[in-house]
């Protein structure tokens, strides 16, 4: 749950208050606990605006810093009001700052990092495994989560609530209205929850909770506040449905290169129903798959291993957090477009299971007709069941399944998680695999995985075990790399000045040693760090790699050094870099070229502008360059190639946001991609792309929206109807091979 020390950004999360550091540690008897009462009426927020009436609900203050100070209190005067009525669980913030200094923009939904942010966070059945996280900004602009022990924060959660935000002439003021509708919580009558508040004040590099959520006590859920009063409540039925409809026309270059026409349609419906308060069924008829927003760009040119590109839609991002293992044996990008799906999701009894079944029907399509196969669907499940313990152990399992025609891969294992102490713990996982492919053969495979974590503000340490047979096989899984045995050490320190403008310093190294299951080493990495953060959001990381690599049977040794600077010292202006030089293989040689090294070059550079509170302006550029070292490329070859430069990839994305008020907005991107390769030295084609992208977005809530969407995409190819051949590197990408309109409704009946 914690942010890794070379991306720590204050802003980056609420939820981060795993973490929150104090001078004493108190034992979980001693956490405060908060007695709420229940209102006649709902607040509005615009009564408290002046100061001169009082919101209703208990009253809460004593929020303490986590960073930069170790139990200090909040630089500037924070106050909360907690009620609730029949249907709703409300927070009134009372933020006090000085005018003009307060971080606030009106964004997209969840867009709203960056900014003052306060928070709810409810762990609803009080057992600190898993608790939901409530974020606005000082307009309102909402952001939420689940966070889980021993698991990354999932933001992909949605849930339907209120939130409503006022800028003042002393601060801010935020109410949020969350519907006992939206949570799931046991069935008794009196209810007994865990609770904190937290707020963010970016340009102090401040983080500051109510309660007291020390780092020198590894995991947050079992530090929070006890929450006690709320009776009489239910989340219901909380049936819903949501009906959705879309309509593309597209015009677009086929394989042989002939200019296409193509209109479609579609629609479905997403349901749900609660059942017992806590379990949560989803079923889906021609489910809304389609994903709207457009991956980060990454580099992919000369890649060993899959990039990993995260899930975007909708109906597999929502409780996604219940599927995870520690090893990813369900990625959800594998199921490509599915026909039907159902999912059941629950807590109960100490007990947490999740179900997932569904068909994929683009395998089929991708077969030839006439071929075994052609047009066949593909089913998919997958269910993982979880035991929970005293002090958030846990033994769990999972159970994967992909069936294809004659084919199948199947996943089963089983997992655990020892809390030893406050910051000692103990995961580990065993994975089988039994895999049959089309004509009949049977392979059987395992995967284990160890490590012992310990978690604390200054000293963490971390130590994984990795083993995996060469016939494991996850189809369904992110699993890149099999036939392995790989130990990995991570340990660092960090200091906490005291009066300094310097508010951290750590260093860290990393090491890693793998094996082949024969026991031939494979690889080893040394990495040793360094870590400045500065006011103003400010960081400077530094490091070096030094490593062995086997690849294809050759040995190849990579020195190199890296460096990230990132700041958000103004407020309208965010700045960020990272850079590094050595070392690096050519792992896709020109035919007749073995494997080489050689001087590799990389660049990211990002920029953001925010004009005024509704405009945001963003620039990305990633640059990748493989040269050949002094000496030329030894081939083993009689003829010595060409040297000089191997390949140069560039990345440029520029992408503008307006948003005209919270539900409507346009955002415009335009993708830029060119890779220029010394077809001599690297098997790589000449490309030049360019894709524009605008979405015109009307969003009440995460499942009542309006999308229009353009795109249009070029490369330098030649026209339709002709023989399709790369054009020399000068040449722009010019020639239009898709360009689609698209409308997509969705609307969210709830009862």
């Amino acid at each position: 749950m914690d942010i890794p020390h070379m991306r720590r950004s204050v802003c980056l999360s609420l939820a981060a208050a795993a973490a929150l550091s104090v001078t004493t540690v108190a034992t979980a008897a001693e956490r405060p606990a908060l007695q709420i009462p229940r209102v006649s009426e709902p607040p509005v927020l615009t009564r408290y605006l002046d100061g001169r009436v009082t919101p209703p609900g208990v009253k809460v203050t004593g929020f303490q810093q986590r960073e930069p100070g170790d139990g200090v209190p909040v630089s500037q005067p924070t106050e909360a009001y907690v009620s609730f009525d029949a249907q709703h669980f409300y927070v009134v913030f009372i933020c006090h700052d000085e005018p003009g200094k307060v971080r606030a923009n009106l964004t997209k939904r969840e867009a709203i990092m960056g900014d003052d942010v306060v928070g709810l966070i409810l762990d609803t059945y009080n057992d600190g495994r898993r608790a939901y996280l409530f974020l606005a900004n000082p307009l309102g602009i909402q952001m939420d989560g689940v966070t889980s022990d021993g698991q990354d924060d999932d933001y992909s959660y949605d849930t339907l609530w209120k939130s409503e935000g006022h800028l003042t002439s002393g601060g801010f003021a935020v109410l949020m209205a969350v519907p006992f509708k939206s949570l799931r919580f046991s069935n008794a009558d009196v209810q007994s929850w865990g609770i904190a508040l937290g707020r963010i004040i970016p340009r102090n590099n401040e983080t500051s909770f109510w309660p007291f959520v020390t780092r020198r006590i590894s995991g947050f859920g079992r530090q929070m506040a006890g929450l006690n009063g709320i009776q009489g409540v239910s989340p219901g039925r909380n049936l819903q449905a949501i009906p959705y409809g879309s309509f593309a026309t597209a015009r677009f270059n086929n394989e042989d290169g002939v200019r296409e026409s193509d209109t479609t349609g579609r629609i479905g419906v997403d349901a749900k129903a609660v059942i017992k308060d806590a379990i949560t069924v989803d079923l889906t008829v021609r489910p809304d798959f389609s994903q709207v927003e457009s991956d980060e760009p990454q580099v992919t040119v000369n890649q060993r291993f899959e990039v990993f590109f995260p899930e975007k839609r909708p109906f597999f991002i929502e409780n996604a957090s219940y599927f995870q293992t520690p090893q990813e044996l369900f990625f959800s990008r594998r199921i490509a477009d599915p026909g039907v799906g159902a999912r059941v999701t629950g807590k109960a009894r100490g007990w947490a299971f999740a179900g997932l079944v569904v068909n994929d029907q683009r395998p089929g399509h991708a077969i030839a007709s006439g071929v075994t196969g052609h047009d066949r669907m593909t089913g998919i499940g997958v269910f993982r069941m979880q035991r929970e313990f005293a002090r958030q152990s846990s033994l769990g399992a999972i159970f994967t399944d992909r069936e294809f025609a004659s084919a199948s891969n199947r996943v089963f294992g089983v997992d655990g998680h020892w809390k030893i102490d406050d910051n000692w713990s103990l995961t580990g996982q065993w994975v089988g695999s039994r895999t049959t492919d089309a004509r009949g053969a049977l392979d059987n495979g395992s995967s284990v995985f160890a490590e012992l974590q310990r978690g604390g503000r200054s000293f963490e340490l971390s130590t994984k075990y990795t083993a995996r047979s060469p016939q494991f096989r996850s189809e369904l899984g992110y699993i890149p790399r099999v036939d392995i045995r790989e130990v990995q050490q991570e340990v660092g320190y960090a200091w906490h000045p005291k009066d300094s403008p310097v508010l951290r310093v750590s260093t860290g190294l990393e090491a890693t040693g793998l094996w082949n299951s024969a026991g031939q080493l494979q690889d080893w990495n040394i990495e040793p760090n360094f870590d400045i953060e500065l006011p103003g959001q400010t960081q400077l990381f530094a490091g070096t790699n030094h490593a062995f690599e086997r690849f294809e049977g050759f040995e190849f040794r990579r020195n190199s050094a890296f460096t990230h600077v990132s700041t958000e010292w103004l407020s309208w202006l965010n700045l960020n870099g990272e850079f590094s030089i050595g070392a690096a293989i050519n792992y896709y040689p020109a035919a007749g070229l073995a494997p080489f090294l050689g001087r590799e070059q990389s660049a990211q550079i990002g920029i953001t502008v925010k004009p005024s509170s509704r405009l945001r302006l963003e620039q990305a550029y990633l640059y990748s360059r493989l040269a050949t070292r002094d000496g030329g490329v030894d081939c083993g070859c009689s003829a010595r190639p060409a040297t000089g430069t191997i390949f140069a990839d560039h990345i440029l994305r520029t992408r503008v946001n307006y948003q005209f008020n919270r539900e409507l907005s346009i955002r415009s991107i335009l993708d830029y991609e060119a890779v220029r390769p010394n077809v001599a030295l690297v098997d790589l084609e000449h490309e030049r792309r360019l894709n524009v992208d605008v979405l015109f977005t009307y969003l009440v809530n995460p499942w009542t929206a309006v999308y229009v969407g353009y795109t249009d995409a070029y490369e330098n190819w030649l026209g339709p109807g002709l023989v399709q051949r790369p054009l020399t590197p000068q040449n722009a990408p010019l020639s239009s091979v898709g360009r689609q309109v698209f409308v997509k409704m969705s609307y969210l009946l709830r009862y």
